[in-house]
């Protein structure tokens, strides 16, 4: 047995083969024993496209280290190849001499014509040798696992002694969870940790569970007793961690759970108003679970609903939030718009996938940007935030959640479909640990002169929930005048009501934008921001370990920008932006710091960037 630093696997099949259920298995156990992890599934936008079809490959992948790991990985060590259309697209993100697992039952005459394979040897036509391959004829070792050796392998009805009475079309859903055992007996993990797992997941169906673990065992057996000298057992050790409760938590998830803590914070009712729409659904499902909490969720008709329900719950008190993607926040732009004129807490959660319109639905970018900061009539300022990692989606969810609740002010939070559905190791936090959340509520001594728009010291508007007695208020959609909260066309009342509202978002205390790596004297600053934290911060790691002196400062809080902001960025003599865009934060922060001119990095793939074309084009800036 081999001890590793880190491995890269990758699970491939159609899109029904349950490939990203094996995949957060997989990376579930690894974060139990305390490995770093970070997933990333890939996933055609297709409902179901034909089996076997090279466009219907569902992936996942998956990286686990002996400490912190910040991508999923450029290439893998392990493809786990379910059929010939896996094998035929997946095998370019395998690395050379990776071990594959194939299922040869899928590998039959019609399997290879549709996926284009022009001979029976298409290990051969692909260059790939066969010592490195792990053949197995993996569908008919799980009927073998589950059906007694008598019954008909055409059978729809459950076979007499079936594990679990599972009929045919059950069986062979159980093929991933061969696989899993297989990829499982690779990398020496525990077993038992993955029934337990399986055990609570199918609580409700303990057979199906005991099918499924049976399945598992299955192909532990199979590898254990495969003899190749090319096939080794490896080892991730696990380096010390942080004492706590840790799990595998997607980003989706972890922002849930920042609302809900910033909620139970601040004292308050969760009103989540959403249409459903790729990739921000799971945050309805997830805090749909939750009424125990007291969160009150609505899946509404449409966009608009969803925003203006939201703003409703504002006005009456509650952390209100909306969740969508990029062409919902077009959609939702006039009832956020609203919100900024009448200076109420509501959150606006943008899951960004590839655009435009319909776009990549399944695919990720950093294309809306520009869109949640200018995107809206009138001077409309509005603080915008971005998760930097799956795991940072609960403190993004929640830091959006104060600064809403104790600004009196709409906030944007972006993700996107990579940290959204992608998982990493996550410390459960304790609530006492959490920042206070204190909303600026009206004075008591304010009765029966409080007027709608009279602010604290730092610009924020009080709040006065409707029901309280002496503090009776009309909000609307129309300029007020500053003093008396009524509907005003005073042209000086209205430059003046547009500074303060510009002003409260200037006054908003954000962090200082934080340099990792040659602070000193690097010869290059990479900068970015959300999601491409992880790639950036791969790519300044092995620039250093190269001998280059290279930096990275990475964006959290985009408006307001954080205080040091220009003395960073103006500190170093070449600057590079990195983003997945066609360059929406270099033209922002072009436009916030005089004479500041940046060497800029683009990619708009819909796929997360690749460490290794990170370094390459990073080093030819320096040598320039």
């Amino acid at each position: 047995m081999k001890s590793l630093d880190q491995v890269v696997v990758r699970f491939s099949g159609d899109s029904g083969d349950g490939m990203q259920l094996a995949g957060n298995i997989f990376s579930t156990v690894s974060a139990t024993v305390g490995n770093g992890i970070s997933t990333f599934p890939d996933y055609p936008a297709d409902i179901r496209a034909p089996q076997g079809s090279l466009t219907g490959v569902s992936g996942f992948q998956v990286h686990i280290g002996e400490g912190k790991v910040y991508t999923p990985g450029d290439l893998c060590d392990v493809l786990v190849a379910m059929n010939a259309a896996a094998l035929k697209t997946q095998y370019r993100y395998a690395k050379p001499g990776a071990t594959i697992i194939i299922d040869t039952d899928s590998f039959g005459p019609k399997d290879l014509e549709k996926a284009q394979f022009k001979t029976e040897d298409y290990l051969g036509e692909m260059g790939i040798d066969p010592d490195r391959v792990i053949q197995c004829p993996l569908t008919t070792m799980v009927k073998q696992a589950l059906m007694p050796p008598t019954s008909d392998d055409k059978t729809k009805e459950a076979p007499s002694g079936a594990v679990g009475g599972a009929n045919m079309k059950d069986i062979l859903k159980c093929r991933n969870m061969f696989a899993l055992g297989l990829v499982c007996w690779l990398f020496d993990r525990d077993l038992n940790l993955v029934a337990n797992f399986l055990r609570e997941k199918f609580a409700k169906k303990p057979a199906i569970a005991e099918a499924n673990i049976k399945v598992i065992q299955a192909g532990w057996d199979y590898g254990h007793n495969t003899h190749s000298s090319a096939i080794n057992v490896y080892r991730i050790e696990t380096k010390h961690k942080e004492p706590g409760r840790y799990m595998d938590i997607t980003g989706n998830k972890a922002t849930a759970y920042g609302f809900m803590a910033a909620a139970e914070k601040a004292g308050l009712r969760l009103y989540l108003g959403s249409y459903p729409i790729t990739p921000a659904t799971d945050v309805l499902h997830e805090l749909s679970k939750h009424k125990s909490m007291g969160v009150i969720t609505v899946q509404c008709e449409d966009e608009i609903s969803g925003a203006a329900s939201a703003l409703g719950a504002a006005f009456a008190g509650a952390l209100a939030v909306t969740s969508t993607s990029g062409p919902g926040v077009c959609l939702k732009s006039e009832a956020m718009n609203l919100a900024v004129i009448m200076e109420l807490p509501m959150v606006i959660l943008d899951v960004q996938r590839g655009g435009p319109a319909t776009g990549l639905p399944t695919k990720s970018e950093q294309t809306d940007l520009l869109q949640v900061l200018f995107g809206r009539n009138g001077e409309s300022p509005m603080p915008v935030l971005a998760a930097i990692s799956p795991a940072d989606c609960f403190d993004a969810a929640y830091q959006a959640s104060k600064i809403a609740l104790e600004h009196m002010t709409p906030v944007v939070l972006l993700t996107d479909a990579y940290v959204a559905n992608g998982s990493g190791a996550f410390k459960l936090p304790q609530m006492a640990n959490l920042d206070a959340i204190n909303p600026p509520y009206v004075p008591e001594e304010l009765k029966g002169k409080w007027t709608p728009y009279m602010r604290a010291e730092n610009g924020t508007r009080y709040w006065a929930v409707p029901g309280r007695e002496g503090f009776t208020h009309i909000l609307g959609g129309l300029e007020k005048d500053s003093e008396t909260g009524a509907i005003s066309t005073n042209p000086e009342n209205h430059d003046l009501m547009t500074r303060l509202r510009q002003q409260k978002i200037a006054n908003i205390e954000v962090p200082d934008l934080e340099v990792e790596g040659d602070v000193a004297d690097a010869e290059l600053l990479i900068v970015g921001f959300g999601s491409t934290y992880g790639h950036l911060h791969s790519a300044m790691d092995e620039l250093r370990a190269m001998g280059h002196k290279v930096a990275q400062a990475h964006f959290k809080y985009l408006n307001p920008l954080p205080k040091n902001t220009a003395e960073v960025l103006k500190k170093y003599k070449k600057v590079v932006v990195a983003e997945q865009n066609m360059g929406q934060l270099a033209a922002y922060l072009r436009m916030k710091i005089d004479n500041f001119v940046p060497y800029q990095f683009n990619q708009v793939k819909g796929q997360p960037f690749v460490v290794s074309e990170l370094s390459t084009a990073f080093t030819e800036i320096i040598n320039k």
